[in-house]
């Protein structure tokens, strides 16, 4: 099998096992879905859709939040971890999509990159989830499944394993791919301890395959 025949049949199953997967954070916007991933670096996606409401109930669009003082700011996210970081490129982020793009999001990679904070992850994200383009989102369960399966071969570095993946999966498949990668690594495929026996990959999986010799 083929790694693009692979990954049409691992894409095939997990469509089968989560018919209605979706994205884990909580968002209305396009700009709380960016604060929402800067806020769940090194943090729950629970406790970050704890935290957000909070903020939104303060600052309830694009221009309040770029007006808020970053100290503000810090005092409600900080219970997401590295409060001060995380406030001041919410704040830079805000001030750009408020004077630059008129508080709209942009929609395009390059544009996205620019914006204080974001990265390929986050960028891809928002395409994703937000404007329906092809993405890929290599998040920490996406890199996992993909090297545990097989899809690529012990690559750890986000961008190189998004730039494999695009290789070998549909761009329109992409994005849900990644977030049945999610679910699929909350459930079964467990990090330090995947339960292989349950699993809809495991004749397939390079890993699940090991484990039964």
């Amino acid at each position: 099998m083929t790694k693009k025949q692979l990954a049409r049949e691992v894409i095939d199953r997990l469509k089968k096992e989560y018919p209605q997967s979706h994205c884990t954070l909580a968002y209305d916007k396009a700009w709380q879905l960016l604060v929402s991933v800067r806020l769940a670096a090194q943090c729950t996606d629970k406790r970050v859709d704890e935290i957000t409401p909070l903020l939104y109930r303060e600052y309830p669009t694009v221009e309040a939040l770029a007006a808020a003082p970053v100290e503000a700011i810090e005092k409600i996210v900080r219970p997401c971890g590295l409060g001060n970081s995380k406030a001041r490129d919410i704040s830079a982020c805000m001030k750009v999509i408020h004077k630059e793009y008129g508080d709209k999001v942009p929609d395009t990679m390059e544009e996205l990159l620019k914006l204080p904070g974001v990265g390929r992850k986050s960028a891809n994200l928002v395409l994703g989830d937000v404007y329906g383009k092809p993405a890929i989102v290599t998040d920490t369960h996406c890199i996992r499944l993909s090297n545990l399966i097989g899809l690529v071969d012990d690559i750890k570095e986000p961008a190189k394993v998004e730039k494999e993946l695009w290789k070998i999966v549909p761009p329109e498949e992409g994005n849900d791919l990644c977030h049945r990668f999610v679910d699929h690594g909350r459930a079964v495929c467990i990090a330090r301890r995947p339960n292989c026996g349950e699993c809809c990959l495991k004749d397939i999986c390079k890993t699940g395959k090991k484990a039964k010799l």
